[in-house]
């Protein structure tokens, strides 16, 4: 079985020189998009000083406590991996909407109220997984960009009215062309660079055209505190609460989905011995996320998400080491009392930070794509995705029915946010395919062996209502018997008297889903059959199940949860 090429797994330490370095380049890496957000939310709401220096300074210690949770894990907060936490460009939209309405308090109380929702949907993850599929989450990812551009292209235009006709678009042409010229042929380290190497870029030519002013970068001290600016909270609960309530939740779900990917991903490249990814770590980044919007919105600043950024710097390194991330985190607390850092950041050129994040937010659009195309764009979802995205798309630029959109009362503003409804649009489709498709036939009983002859008259039965052949009943029975054989495993050394489990069967064309819930031990079955790929050793009575497990079933999942373990396998029909 190949191997990762990993120096450093997460519970080894490599050197501290070696561990600070790798975590100063990842900040160096992330810091221009971690300041750069809330200076965009914060600038296009209307809002100046000093609640943009006491946001940008919060926004600092709020990602290098989060970084640090997200490292160490405690309890269930926490994946215990490199997951470098910023701040989330997906709130830009929605975050400038509250400061226009409410101004900060009103932002703040949103973040709050979304995070609780986090918490819940970060423990009850198990409970989502036919809701926020793959095809939602990628139509969701790729109606970001279409609902944050209209206001990252007025940042293009927001100089003075001598730079307008030629030094404006000079700049952000610049800054564009350097930054997608690098992208395409840059490679290794230097692909990472490309963004920031293009900001710097487009802020050297700024500096002689006079649009970049270094005296606010001049005056600020190395060393020191913002000015005191909390915001507090609005707790009036008005209607433009309600009305920005849904779009905040909404994006808050995004975000989960973001962390999902990145925890996912993490994993997969922090072990030598490649694993099916373990969905207890998941939900543990998805909690410490949670924490982390929670601290935005106490403390008044806009919230975060998990960098994917770290997963790269990981593979490429092959350094995992949980003690990388406590590194990251104590560096980002350290330049939170750097003054003259953040305002070098927020000096920087409209038009070039216009241009740096629309290079990102396009990137964002692919990333969007190819997690549709990850999940199989069949029929079905090529529908899902098209009309949810033109759906949405449509609402946001005001093309459908916009006599009806007038006014700011709860319908209007959430209807004008093209995200909002091209995910809602997305999810009422897959939920529709669930209730309006094959109707899903479930099974309780005892996790035993006296349980295998009840089970094989159920699906027997399931077999014959889809007019399944003899030859595929019996290679689903059989496919049912040894994964109850591999659940059992050892009989003598496990307590099988509190172990229940619950079948439910489903027919999707020529193939039957068989999902199971159950409390199993801490091995993976997923891992166990990929591992038996290429072994020439005699197998046991256990390996043999498995050996016939992945022969029978065209696709063998096994997702660990904290409340649950979910294991889904396809049997295909056999041809008559």
């Amino acid at each position: 079985m190949p191997q990762h090429d990993v120096r450093y797994e997460i519970n080894e330490n490599p050197p501290t020189a070696l561990s600070f370095g790798l975590a100063f380049q990842l900040v160096l890496l992330t810091i221009g998009g971690v300041l750069i957000t809330p200076i965009i939310i914060v600038k296009a709401g209307g809002i100046g000083e000093p609640f943009l220096s006491w946001s940008v300074f919060v926004v600092l210690v709020v990602c290098g406590l989060t970084t640090i949770l997200q490292a160490v894990r405690v309890g269930r907060f926490g994946s215990g991996h490199v997951l470098l936490m910023g701040t989330s460009g997906a709130f830009i939209a929605v975050c400038v909407t509250a400061l226009t309405n409410g101004g900060p308090a009103l932002m703040c109380s949103l973040i709050i109220v979304s995070s609780i929702v986090q918490f819940v949907l970060a423990f009850r993850l198990s409970t989502l997984r036919r809701i926020i599929t793959p095809t939602v989450a990628g139509v969701v990812i790729m109606l970001i960009p279409v609902t944050v551009l209209p206001i990252v292209f007025d940042l293009l235009t927001n100089v003075s009215e001598e730079h307008l006709t030629f030094n404006a678009p000079l700049v952000a042409g610049i800054t564009i062309t350097v930054s997608i010229l690098l992208a395409m042929r840059a490679t290794g380290m230097l692909r990472l660079w490309t963004p920031l190497i293009g900001l710097v870029v487009g802020a050297i030519v700024a500096m002689p055209l006079g649009m970049f002013d270094p005296q606010p970068l001049v005056d600020a001290p190395w060393f020191g505190f913002p000015v005191f600016a909390w915001p507090g909270l609005d707790l009036s609960f008005s209607a433009e609460f309600w009305a920005l309530l849904p779009p905040f939740i909404f994006v808050t779900i995004v975000g989960l989905i973001e962390t999902i990917g990145d925890s996912v991903a993490i994993q997969r490249v922090s072990q030598r011995e490649p694993k099916a990814p373990d969905y207890r770590v998941v939900q543990g980044a998805v909690g410490a996320d949670g924490v982390g919007n929670l601290l935005s919105g106490i403390l008044g600043t806009v919230p975060n998400t998990t960098y994917s950024s770290s997963v790269s710097v990981t593979e490429i390194t092959g350094v995992a080491s949980r003690r990388i991330g406590v590194f990251i985190g104590l560096i980002f607390l350290g330049i939170a009392f750097i003054p003259k850092l953040k305002a070098l950041v927020i000096a920087l050129p409209q038009p070039v930070v216009g241009a740096y994040v629309t290079v990102l937010l396009a990137l964002l659009f692919v990333v969007g794509i190819k997690l549709v195309m990850r999940d199989g764009l069949d029929y079905r979802k090529s529908i899902i995705v098209g009309v949810s995205l033109w759906i949405g798309a449509g609402f946001q630029f005001n093309l459908i029915f916009p006599e009806l959109m007038t006014g700011d009362g709860f319908w209007v503003t959430m209807l004008t946010n093209g995200m909002t409804v091209g995910g809602l649009v997305a999810i009422f489709l897959t939920l529709s395919w669930e209730l309006l498709g094959s109707r899903r036939y479930a099974f309780n009983c005892k996790l035993s062996v006296e349980s295998l002859e009840e089970l094989s008259d159920f699906l027997t039965t399931a077999a014959n209502r889809w007019k399944w052949n003899e030859a595929s009943t019996q290679r689903l029975i059989q496919v049912n018997e040894e994964l109850v054989l591999t659940l059992l495993g050892d009989e003598q050394d496990a307590n099988l008297e509190d172990r229940n489990l619950h079948l439910m069967v489903r027919r999707d064309a020529d193939t039957i889903e068989l999902e199971y819930i159950a409390s199993t031990d801490e091995s993976n079955i997923e891992d166990r059959t990929v591992m038996l790929q290429g072994a020439t050793t005699d197998p046991s009575e256990l390996e043999l199940s498995l050996r016939i497990l992945r022969h029978l079933a065209s696709d063998v999942r096994h997702q660990k949860y904290f409340n649950m373990d979910v294991l889904t396998l396809h049997v295909e029909k056999v041809s008559d």
